[in-house]
């Protein structure tokens, strides 16, 4: 197996960010250090990038990350940072084009989006291409450990189950917590429909209230499934290749009733400062080179066509060993398990109102 993944990534949010450092991205004033500020997810690069982008460029990259889509957008939406690149999922990225968040690239700068593959362009999110180049994709499952289950697990109805009490976490954000719900009880992920959501929250309400749920968390999730700590969690495909290199016990599945899978993608904010360097930071993580050495270190499938190609190949030239290919479909499912799936998409703002509604509500359950 590859390298373990560090449990956090180590590079802080500098002061110069939050000072808004670094030139206007137009070329001017040649003695002025160049940045890009960069925002994504925790367990989502592979750090030797930074330092490799920082060395050819001699842009310096300030890295910070953030738990969520929704707390990503509380961030923006108050101007609470001075971010050039972030990396939203799809159904994000559809809200801050609606509400003028993002501004178009300039593709002539980011040659690398040819290597794209086509399945990965024009997508809803983004229809006609003109502000997003897609980062990484993957689709939310299942993780237990199969040394504290009695039976395997095939349906979300296991997140929902006294039998488990005390030993499920659930995810901490509302799209995917609901999503879970809903499609276990039969509804779409993208429903509008007050009475399916209610029904989701009630589902989620009364297993919190039957302490089903140990905690519910995000990255926290490393550490407990790692150690044993819980039985049951849902998270992304990715990082549990990342846990199994940990917790050779701990077993995958795509619940028998379908899931959501997304492409999370690069966007530059409509008021950064870099604009030139994240154009450039976008095209390097763009590239077959980055986006091979990425996929190995996160577990997390490209959308670059060669990268995807050329993964199998890479691995055992790495490592000495053949890519186990059982694991590869799990990073990068094949297309019999994505129509199983469900993408999200941005809801109107009424829907999206009645989600923090019942969030909070559900927040205060005891």
């Amino acid at each position: 197996m590859k390298k373990t993944l560090s449990l956090t990534l180590a590079l802080a949010l500098s002061a110069g960010l939050l000072a808004g450092c670094g030139n206007s991205g137009n070329g001017s004033g040649e003695n002025e250090e160049r940045v890009v500020n960069v925002c994504s997810w925790g367990e989502y690069i592979d750090e030797s990038l930074i330092s490799q982008f920082e060395e050819e460029t001699g842009i310096t990259v300030n890295y910070q990350t953030v738990p969520s889509n929704e707390e990503l957008y509380s961030i923006l939406s108050m101007g609470g940072a001075n971010y050039d690149v972030i990396v939203p999922s799809d159904y994000m990225i559809s809200q801050l084009i609606e509400e003028d968040m993002l501004q178009p690239l300039d593709y002539e700068k980011i040659p690398n989006f040819s290597k794209i593959a086509d399945r990965f362009k024009n997508l809803s999110y983004d229809p006609e291409n003109l502000y997003t180049v897609p980062y990484a994709w993957g689709t939310l499952g299942i993780i237990y450990n199969s040394t504290m289950v009695e039976e395997p697990i095939t349906s979300w109805d296991a997140m929902f189950d006294t039998q488990y009490a005390d030993q499920v976490l659930m995810i901490n954000n509302s799209r995917d917590a609901l999503g879970i719900a809903l499609i276990d009880l039969g509804y779409s992920v993208n429903t509008d429909s007050e009475e399916e959501l209610q029904a989701a929250f009630d589902l989620l309400a009364q297993a919190k209230r039957d302490g089903v749920y140990q905690a519910w968390v995000m990255d926290e999730v490393f550490d407990k499934m790692e150690a044993g700590e819980a039985a049951i969690a849902t998270y992304y495909a990715g990082d549990y290749l990342s846990m199994l290199e940990n917790n050779p016990d701990l077993e995958f599945v795509i619940p028998e009733e379908g899931s959501n899978w997304f492409v999370d993608a690069m966007c530059i904010l409509k008021d950064a400062e870099n604009v030139d360097e994240a154009h450039e930071w976008i095209n390097f993580m763009a590239s077959t080179e980055a986006s091979l050495k990425n996929m190995d270190y996160i577990w997390y499938a490209s959308p670059n066509q060669e990268a995807l190609e050329q993964y199998p190949e890479y691995y055992e030239e790495t490592y000495g060993e053949p890519l186990d290919m059982e694991l590869y479909e799990i990073m990068a499912a094949p297309q019999n398990v994505l129509e199983n799936c469900e993408a999200y998409l941005v809801r109107p703002e009424a829907t999206r109102a009645l989600y923090n509604d019942l969030w909070t509500e559900l927040g205060i359950i005891s």
